[in-house]
């Protein structure tokens, strides 16, 4: 589960407790503020992280090297609809398997800001940091 706003840990818990995944990795986002790394699920490995640096690309290389460590062949995304072409852009870059996205859902009035953050933050995946 990527860090950011809306509804995404909920989202992660409920694919992890369906079976989607042995492990549920979580950012927490620079500071926590994804909120607190949640109650282990049984049967599934819990990892949380803080990624460094704070964004999709700190995220992206600490979870491909936690896949490479573990033998993952496919990583499922959680993130905002906003974020998913540029997360999986960015992690197909970083991780040399399967890269899958579910979006989950944010408040109504988070869109305006997340359209125009990421718009531009793609912009910058695509044309500035062109690698891991």
């Amino acid at each position: 589960m990527l860090g950011g706003p809306g509804y995404r840990l909920p989202a992660a818990l409920a694919l992890a407790k369906d079976g989607r995944a042995p492990a549920l990795v979580i950012s927490l986002g620079t500071t926590g503020s994804s909120g607190p790394c949640p109650p282990p699920i049984p049967g599934v490995r819990t990892i949380c992280f803080n990624p460094d640096p704070g964004n999709t690309r700190g995220e992206a290389e600490y979870v491909s090297a936690l896949a490479r460590r573990n033998g993952w062949r496919s990583l499922l995304l959680v993130s905002s609809r906003p974020q998913a072409v540029r997360a999986q852009l960015i992690f197909g870059r970083c991780f040399s398997g399967k890269v899958y996205v579910s979006t989950a859902p944010f408040s109504a009035s988070n869109w305006p800001y997340q359209i125009a953050y990421s718009w531009g933050a793609l912009a910058k995946a695509v044309f500035v940091q062109r690698s891991c």
